[in-house]
């Protein structure tokens, strides 16, 4: 699982769950075969961390879920603050403080008849919001992943905007299949124009000659985590790229990391079977895993 590895935790089988403001346990959690997300894949999602009893970067967050909205032309018919206000009501229903990952999922609503006229459309939009207890494992943030190259790209908003987080995600599901069969844990995916993008699941950083390299951004999701990376690296003065550079620069690097709000920042050991830092994780990865959890219990 990389990135998403994480502890089994047996609360999770009775956790409580929203939908459209009603509380459900998980084995009564249900939607409609008939709603648009589960037909169409008409919908966007957002995930947050709860550390501490404090949503990390919700503002960001709440940013993200609502610049999706309006660019797949979703009216949310609910405000930011009741948005946030039922985030917070699921999480006291459990009971929950700290390790705690949320997944909230709007679509556009319920459909009276299979079809995919975005305004045939027979009830509000459908909110669920899954709160579970999910620690990430640490060995990970130590030990790190193994990367591989994979042939599927990222498009361009002329297809579908890579910038959000959209229910449609065929195309970082067909590029996580490739990356197993190839025996990596992440697949990283180039744009439309051959530079290095993203990873399926992940941001991708690496590292040459101790300044910190990502990719334009122009092609990726809006990464809350990977702004904060390139947010801690200003402000301590640890230079960065921002631009274009291909998988030949990467099999050279000196270090490389992923970044999620799930994980955090992952270190890479290796690129297609060519191991990074002789295979461990990297001094300035490390600094930056630092820096970064001292943001996030900073709130």
């Amino acid at each position: 699982m990389g990135t998403h590895e994480y502890d089994e935790d047996p609360r999770n089988d009775n956790v409580m769950i929203s939908i459209n403001g009603d509380i459900f346990s998980r084995k009564q959690a249900k939607v409609s075969v008939f709603d648009a997300g589960f037909l169409l894949g008409d919908g966007i999602w957002e995930s947050f961390r709860l550390h501490r009893g404090v949503l990390v970067f919700i503002e960001d967050h709440l940013d993200r879920l609502l610049r999706g909205a309006e660019v797949i032309s979703l009216d949310p018919q609910r405000s930011r603050d009741e948005i946030r206000n039922e985030i917070e009501r699921v999480i006291e229903a459990n009971k929950m403080y700290d390790d705690v990952h949320i997944r909230l999922i709007l679509t556009r609503g319920l459909k009276p008849t299979p079809y995919q006229a975005p305004w045939v459309i027979s009830s509000p939009p459908t909110m669920v919001i899954i709160p579970e207890y999910k620690k990430a494992n640490h060995t990970r943030s130590i030990e790190g992943i193994d990367l591989v190259s994979v042939s599927v790209r990222r498009g361009g908003r002329e297809f579908q905007d890579p910038t959000i987080n959209s229910l449609s995600k065929h195309n970082c599901i067909a590029a996580c299949i490739q990356a197993a069969e190839k025996g990596g844990e992440e697949g990283l995916m180039l744009d439309p124009n051959g530079y290095v993008s993203t990873c399926n699941s992940t941001h991708f950083f690496m590292v040459k000659d101790e300044q910190v390299w990502t990719s334009s951004g122009d092609y990726c999701l809006d990464g809350i985590t990977r702004r904060k990376v390139l947010e801690i690296c200003e402000s301590h003065g640890i230079p960065t790229y921002v631009g274009n550079f291909s998988f030949e620069d990467v099999r050279t690097a000196d270090e490389a990391f992923v970044t999620g709000t799930f994980a955090g920042l992952t270190p890479v050991i290796s690129f297609d079977g060519i191991p990074i830092n002789d295979g461990s994780r990297g001094p300035i990865c490390e600094r930056l895993q630092d820096l970064y959890m001292s943001l996030v219990r900073g709130g």
